[in-house]
């Protein structure tokens, strides 16, 4: 089914970029123009990331680094 129709973005797609760490409307935005033009599927796009398993986030409620490379400094919480 389409999300997006100005630009075509079923809601596979949405959901395959919010795998891929996409947590955001904007960052979806950004990785396939979903909601850049009329924004009517903003509101679709924000139920779409409300749901699921998001990485990111999953990663962040474990207190884990969310930005890749960051894996590196995980430890200095623990000897701080």
């Amino acid at each position: 089914m389409f999300v997006c129709s100005c630009f075509g973005v079923t809601e596979a797609q949405v959901q395959q970029h919010a795998e891929n760490g996409a947590c955001t409307p904007r960052q979806i935005a950004s990785a396939c123009k979903a909601g850049t033009d009329c924004g009517s599927c903003v509101r679709r796009i924000q139920a779409i990331l409300g749901r699921g398993a998001l990485p990111r986030r999953d990663l962040a409620d474990q207190g884990r680094p969310v930005i890749a490379g960051l894996e590196e400094y995980e430890d200095l919480g623990e000897a701080a």
